[in-house]
């Protein structure tokens, strides 16, 4: 056959193909998408940062769906904060909806549930317990930060456990797609709810724009030093004082620092006492030696929070469980040097980027800060590694995965 037939033939099914293409695209409708942000504001750390970081990228890429973000404040002042904060004064198809309840339970399973009945969504984006009573035609996703309940018992407060147990499961079955935050914790998901591969799907948290935009000078940080007493020279560990976060096996670790090294550092534990503390900490500080060189400055302003992380000499993240663990990436991305349990999660993220031990072990773990505290050669190579494996991870990329997972649902 003559080469002009195949050459017209080919220019005929690309014409084909552009017009169907336009026609879908034509008649493609606008998402309406809402998103609970009740936690932005509420200083709970690592799922706060989640949202935070989620909802503020997709205002930066997304100006073609509508988004109705839902929280329980109600005070005007803090709904302008929030508009500022996440950045939302010139989107106009971003707004913020207060809903008022007397708890977060009711909150969750009644006033969202009356509001997605009357108003229509396509999707609604939450975390872990989904509202009841939701329209067929509005797809949830929920992201699950981790299944830790299920795996240490003994360490969640048992009316949190309860609702965990019972709740979590009927959520993920009526679910239409579930993200986790890593690899590790979609497989766990898939393993221990017995859920179908394609349900689920992972997408990497990363550390706030804000966080790393600051300016970081030696002023400043000498400053922050003075103003939480922290002394010339720290280990620091940053977040939540929850059982599962070991912190008493890193004062043992600490107290068992060669003399040399602990006489000339300090060791910071930086986190809210007020949610699931775990009460070893307190024993595990009576039986040390050295508790007067341990100082715990409370929760830390999120302006310091990445001058503290400057300022220290290692990062210690010593978790006995975690689905990602954002302070790894924040302490990378500064150059800091970083001791982390040897998790899976943690490994995900870090790669060879950090030392691991055992989280099991406080004499590995004393072992390894030793090791760093001394050897200048090691300190420069876990801070430059940090760095670059921290720019595999932003919420720019993060945003984008999740608003491809709002699309094919």
């Amino acid at each position: 056959m003559p080469e002009f037939f195949w050459d017209f033939f080919g220019f005929g099914w690309q014409l084909f193909r552009l017009k169907i293409d336009a026609i879908f695209i034509f008649f493609k409708k606008n998402m309406h998408i809402g998103i609970d942000i009740r936690l932005i504001g509420k200083n709970r750390t690592g799922d706060e940062a989640v949202f935070f970081g989620l909802v503020k990228n997709l205002a930066m890429i997304d100006q073609k769906n509508y988004y109705t973000l839902f929280t329980d404040e109600t005070e005007p002042k803090k709904i302008k904060f929030l508009k500022s904060h996440l950045g939302l004064k010139k989107r106009e198809n971003f707004e913020i909806v207060s809903l008022r309840a007397k708890n977060k339970f009711i909150w969750n399973f009644w006033s969202v549930s009356r509001y997605l009945q009357k108003n229509e969504l396509d999707i609604y984006l939450t975390q872990y317990i989904i509202p009841f009573f939701v329209p067929q035609k509005t797809k949830i996703i929920t992201i699950i930060h981790d299944i830790s309940f299920n795996f240490f018992p003994q360490m969640i407060k048992l009316t949190d456990l309860f609702f965990l147990k019972i709740l979590i499961p009927l959520s993920i079955k009526r679910a239409r797609k579930i993200v986790a935050v890593s690899c590790f914790t979609q497989n766990e998901i898939i393993n221990y709810y017995g859920v179908e591969k394609n349900k689920v799907i992972y997408i990497h948290n990363a550390v706030a724009d804000d966080f790393l935009r600051q300016n970081v000078s030696l002023e400043k940080v000498e400053t922050v030093k003075k103003k939480y007493q922290l002394g010339e020279n720290y280990i620091l560990y940053i977040g939540t004082l929850q059982p599962r976060k070991n912190i008493p096996l890193l004062i043992q670790a600490f107290s068992l620092l060669e003399k040399s090294s602990r006489e000339k550092i300090n060791l910071v534990i930086a986190g809210n006492k007020k949610y699931n503390f775990d009460s070893k900490i307190d024993i595990a500080l009576e039986k040390s030696s050295v508790a007067e060189k341990i100082i715990f400055p409370g929760f830390i302003d999120e302006k310091d929070k990445v001058l503290i992380m400057a300022g220290a000499k290692i990062f210690c993240f010593p978790s006995l469980y975690e689905g990602f663990g954002i302070p790894i990436l924040e302490a990378m991305s500064l150059g800091i040097p970083v001791v982390a349990s040897g998790i899976p999660a943690s490994k995900e993220i870090a790669q060879d980027a950090v030392k691991f031990f055992n989280p099991q072990e406080a004499s590995d773990l004393a072992e390894k800060l030793t090791l760093i505290l001394k050897n200048k050669k090691i300190q420069e190579e876990l801070s430059q590694k940090g760095l670059e494996q921290s720019k595999n991870f932003s919420w720019q990329k993060t945003a984008q995965k999740m608003l491809d997972i709002f699309q094919s649902v």
